[in-house]
């Protein structure tokens, strides 16, 4: 009687003791973790990677570091450009003569296109052709197949690049990636600031308009 006892309390005992090889629950779940030090709560950093129910539905991530890093630059940009030429408030008032003048930021590109419109299409034109070199010829990034260096224009006729170190090239980047997020940030904050009043209370703050 104690032996059946015995027994049947180390059976159930057993049934909670951790497994010596992890069983998958799933045949669509993959061993992938997310980098040691990254803040990702939601493994989007590993999306594609982690799960394979639906084959390419998700894009790579050099896809998506590639997107990270263009709009990053775009809005660094963009700031800077607001920045530069806005009248009044913490604008610096800044004028290419020969061009429109508009004092409200958010009309300037509508107004430039209209009144310089060789000027507004040879710009187009060159972001068409920077967009296509920069990612007509490298492959299918989106599934992870391309070539391409996330972030890598090949356009450094200076040599600046070859003027770092390994050390000083790794921080470069990560110093832009984060000044890009920075950027993405603020100029969401902008166009957040002139539709909704009072949504970015530190703008108020320090006299912008």
């Amino acid at each position: 009687m104690k032996l059946a006892i015995a027994s049947t309390l180390l059976t159930a005992a057993a049934a909670f003791a951790p497994s010596a090889k992890p069983v998958s629950t799933s045949s669509t779940l993959k061993a992938v973790e997310v980098e040691e030090g990254i803040w990702d709560p939601l493994e989007l950093s590993i999306l594609g990677e982690n799960i394979d129910t639906f084959p390419n539905m998700f894009p790579h991530q050099d896809f998506v570091k590639e997107a990270e890093i263009k709009h990053g630059r775009m809005s660094m940009l963009a700031w800077t450009g607001v920045w530069a030429t806005h009248v009044g408030g913490l604008g610096m008032g800044m004028h290419i003569p020969g061009f429109p003048e508009e004092p409200d930021w958010t009309k300037a590109l509508g107004v430039f296109a209209a009144e310089q419109p060789t000027w507004f299409a040879g710009i187009l034109l060159f972001i068409s052709i920077a967009e296509g070199e920069g990612v007509g010829h490298s492959g299918d990034n989106f599934r992870g197949m391309g070539s391409k260096t996330p972030g890598d224009m090949g356009f450094d006729y200076l040599g600046l690049k070859a003027k770092l170190s390994e050390e000083e090239f790794e921080r470069y980047k990560k110093v832009e990636m984060i000044q890009g997020r920075a950027a993405m940030i603020a100029m969401a904050s902008l166009f957040a600031f002139e539709s909704i009043p009072g949504s970015v209370p530190i703008m108020d703050i320090l006299g912008a308009y």
